[in-house]
């Protein structure tokens, strides 16, 4: 036998490892405790139990695990429900040399040639725990992945933490190569899972609840000096005038290409748009645009950012989000961050989070339980200079209108979910400006006045709207409403089509152009339905449920109404999308590219500096090969993006995500 054949035997039939006999871990995002984890051990079987309720909604998730001596997994069962209430049925056995699986992607095998771990698709953040464990047995702490991939573990510093049970040291470690970003997890002197922790959330050992905000904050700075050195890796800064060259420009008042041109950027502003035989002059940079389309930077106008979804923004050509709710705190710091040039980042607008306490509430910007609280934080935000409030799910109707009167007073603007047991009719008359979701915009038309759209049935009770009549009076009163109080929505309609649209084993249309070129976990959970269509009736129901809300949407464009583009799903990639679907909705490509760039500048009263190549305004624009015009598939190729003056190539950003870059970047001739 083989020597290398011997060492691979020896070391998967080694007597299984042991670990301690129970973990009971929570779950807090928020400062709240949403859910729980319980991993119990018995020999080399571990079985755990994890739950998690937030905002109506989370994944319910038992599994199995067996282990060798080396803490790769044997055997591997996941069986459950997801965040948005898919079932999840996931199995992996290693037999000797071979190993199978079956995910939501279908069955897969593989013969192991070497120590290789499998990366459960559905799993608990357990999962982290063990791949860290197994990791920490090999010299260089890597190993190959199942289903392809792989696995990396880097060491960070060792520090104290206090609980219950007394001070613990604990370390940080993070694992690289399952997803677009490191997963960070904290493990104690034994090397158990202590902690799988982010700036948002946190999974904690029980006993230890009262370090979860120094956790948070201390992933919040790790996080930041992962994204300080990357931008120093990939900002690129100019010194005097950048001359690109042979590019025609996207004109938004004629919706038009230009002919070719030359455009000028001097420090964060563009210099001159001039013809493209202008003579440059001495000490210039030059790009060359290779008669490729230069477009001013999109506007993302649903987003929840994070560090990591404002580089890949960035690099998808979006310079300006409108965040739509967040920890407050947090994103004070991340646009510190971004506008001092520390980690690169879009411009961000503000929108005021508040929500009704209520078993279902989320958990993000500010709670309240009275209409005077609620009218409260309306003057918080106003005070700080936030562009609109966002009104949520369980906020109290009732409350509504003071809270319009008092945002409309302190000048900002009012949007939102619609409230629990109320209409859009309702939130219309009570005084919002503008609709979020186009579901949350239609359900009032299919639900009974008492069902409750605080939990999944917001999007269940999607099922219900094939059978709808969009010419029946309830829905032409509604439209009425918004054309007459020149109310505008935030459709979302790529969530929607993932809701509906995504089915296991299947790569969703949306994903088509890009899911080739992601880390293997990516590709993985895009090919994951994301709820449960297993009862009779019901894929063809929520298949034709997309279809009736893209009709709603058609019918309010042809009226007239402000459709606002935004994705709610972190935007660059699922943002090309978004753009891409409004073509269903009657929209052409130049109509599409002037609302994602101009008309969205102009509606949060930008326009005088952004959403157009034009002498004086700011440097915002990207670089495209093709034309968008003929085909708005083309901006999904970037070469360069420009924010703020600084140049960004995103061939260079995508591998820090483990991304395979889309197109190269452009030609720079130095000055």
């Amino acid at each position: 036998m083989p020597l290398k054949k011997i060492a691979l035997t020896l070391l998967f039939s080694l007597p299984s490892l042991a670990l301690a006999d129970t973990f009971n871990y929570v779950f807090i995002t928020g400062d709240k405790n949403v859910g729980h984890l319980t991993a119990e051990t018995k020999g080399d079987q571990t079985t755990i139990d994890f739950d998690v309720k937030n905002n109506g909604r989370g994944p319910t998730i038992a599994e199995s695990i067996t282990l060798d001596a080396a803490g790769l997994p044997t055997a591997w069962t996941v069986k459950g429900t997801t965040t948005f209430g898919s079932k999840i049925a996931e199995h992996f056995v290693r037999k000797g040399t071979r190993g199978e699986w079956l995910d939501s992607t279908g069955k897969g095998h593989s013969t192991i040639h070497a120590p290789s771990i499998y990366l459960a698709q559905s799993s608990s953040p357990w999962s982290n725990g063990i791949y860290a464990r197994a990791l920490l047995k090999t010299a260089d702490k890597q190993l190959p992945a199942l289903p392809g991939g792989v696995l990396r573990l880097e060491k960070g510093e060792t520090f104290i933490v206090q609980g219950k049970d007394g001070p613990l040291d604990v370390t940080r470690y993070d694992l690289i190569g399952i997803n677009l970003d490191p997963e960070t997890i904290l493990l104690d002197a034994n090397d158990n899972l202590f902690a799988d922790v982010d700036a948002s959330s946190i999974l904690v050992r029980a006993g230890y609840e009262g370090e979860q905000t120094r956790l948070r904050e201390l992933a919040a700075a790790w996080s930041s000096q992962r994204f300080v050195k990357i931008e120093h890796d990939v900002a690129h800064h100019y010194a005097g005038p950048i001359r690109i060259r042979n590019v025609r420009v996207f004109d938004p008042k004629t919706s038009a290409l230009t002919q070719p041109v030359a455009v000028l950027v001097q420090g964060n502003v563009i210099a001159a748009v001039e013809p493209l035989d202008s003579p440059a002059t001495p000490g210039e940079t030059t790009v060359d645009g290779a008669g490729g389309t230069l477009i001013a930077g999109m506007y993302e106008m649903h987003a929840h950012i994070g560090q990591s979804d404002a580089l890949l923004n960035l690099a998808a050509g979006i310079t300006t989000v409108r965040d739509m709710g967040n920890d407050n705190a947090v994103l004070d710091k991340l646009i510190e961050q971004i506008d001092s040039g520390t980690i690169g980042g879009p411009h961000v607008i503000r929108s005021g989070f508040i929500e009704g306490k209520s078993p279902f509430s989320a958990n993000n910007g500010i709670l309240v339980d009275s209409e005077e609280k609620a009218v409260e934080a309306v003057r918080w935000y106003g005070a700080r200079n936030y562009w609109q409030i966002k009104s949520y799910n369980s906020m109290n109707p009732a409350w509504v209108p003071a809270m319009a009167k008092e945002t409309h007073l302190l000048g900002m603007r009012l949007a939102g979910h619609i409230p629990a047991f109320s209409t859009a009719d309702d939130m219309i008359l009570a005084g919002y400006d503008e609709i979020t979701h186009i579901n949350q915009f239609s359900l009032g038309w299919v639900i009974q006045p008492g069902e409750d759209t605080r939990t999944l049935f917001r999007l269940t009770a999607l099922k219900r709207l094939p059978g709808l009549d969009l010419q029946s009076p309830k829905v032409q009163h509604t439209i009425d409403l918004m054309v007459e109080r020149k109310i505008a929505i935030d459709p979302t309609l790529g969530i929607h089509e993932q809701l509906t649209q995504r089915r296991d084993g299947h790569v969703p249309l949306g994903a088509v152009d890009y899911i080739d070129h992601m880390p293997i976990g990516f590709r993985r959970d895009a090919m994951k339905a994301l709820v449960d269509t297993s009862a009779p009736g019901d894929d063809q129901a929520y298949r034709q449920a997309f279809d009736k809300l893209v009709a709603v949407v058609r019918m309010l464009h042809e009226r007239g109404v402000f459709i606002v583009f935004g994705t709610d799903t972190g935007g660059s990639f699922t943002y090309h999308r978004e753009l891409e679907l409004y073509q269903l909705a009657g929209m052409t490509p130049a109509e599409i590219l002037k609302r994602a760039t101009f008309d969205s500048a102009h509606y949060v009263s930008q326009d005088q500096r952004m959403g157009s190549i034009e002498k004086g305004k700011l440097a915002d624009f990207f670089l495209i090969p093709g034309d968008p015009i003929k085909n708005l598939k083309a901006i999904k190729t970037i070469s360069m993006v420009v924010k703020d003056g600084t140049f960004y190539y995103p061939s260079e950003v995508y591998p820090k995500f483990g991304i395979q870059p889309f197109a190269p970047p452009p030609k720079i001739t130095p000055q």
